[in-house]
């Protein structure tokens, strides 16, 4: 009964890691934490996320994909145009250099689910597969966040990016301002002092 009990311990256990840990490896390559956004439940499209990290001495492409909840899995990036943000196709694929890390995210690079057979749900695990030119195929997991409080994660940080840069301005100013009065006071300070300099000279002769 104890060693039944052991091996259940020991299977949720190591159940746990993985699927904590979220991370997949294929050939030299690591994909880490891959994520789909929730969505609305009429949307046709959907946009999937990931880390990926080329170990290799060799360049890699990121080059299709496939999913059990869309018709066709793109990879694209976002780009700025004449001041205007657009979203392009990859088509020759995603060039993973060697010893490095590239990220897919939001305003990104990114995989594009196009035509979605259902909605997708925040906390399900979706299945899908990736494509890689030398490493192969490798079957992986999109995680769906609640794009609602992704959204609200990103105001907050900008919130607080806004807040220090103004309290940097105003320290700035306020130190500016405390040197101005300083100079222009010991400025009147001298001149006072000298003027009444001047005038005990000028009774004492």
């Amino acid at each position: 009964m104890k060693n039944v009990i052991l091996s259940t311990l020991l299977a949720l256990t190591t159940l746990g890691v993985s699927v904590s840990a979220h991370e997949y490896k294929v050939g030299s390559l690591t994909i880490d934490h891959p994520y789909a956004r929730s969505t609305p439940p009429s949307s046709p499209v959907g946009g999937g996320f990931m880390t990926i990290t080329n170990n290799g001495t060799e360049a890699d492409r990121l080059i299709a994909g496939t999913s059990t909840f869309a018709d066709t899995v793109e990879i694209h990036e976002m780009i700025m145009v004449d001041g205007v943000m657009k979203m392009n196709q990859i088509e020759d694929g995603l060039e993973i250099p060697a010893g490095k890390t590239v990220e897919l995210k939001p305003g990104s690079y990114h995989i594009m689910f196009i035509g979605l057979q259902e909605q997708l749900k925040p906390d399900e695990r979706r299945k899908g597969l990736v494509k890689f030119e030398k490493a192969g195929d490798i079957e992986i997991e999109f995680l769906v966040k609640d794009i609602a409080k992704m959204m609200d994660h990103s105001a907050m940080t900008d919130m607080k990016h806004g807040e220090e840069t103004m309290d940097h301005s105003a320290a700035d100013e306020n130190k500016h301002d405390h040197k101005e009065m300083d100079h222009s006071e010991m400025g009147e300070m001298k001149h006072d002092d000298m003027k009444h300099e001047h005038g005990a000279a000028k009774d004492a002769n």
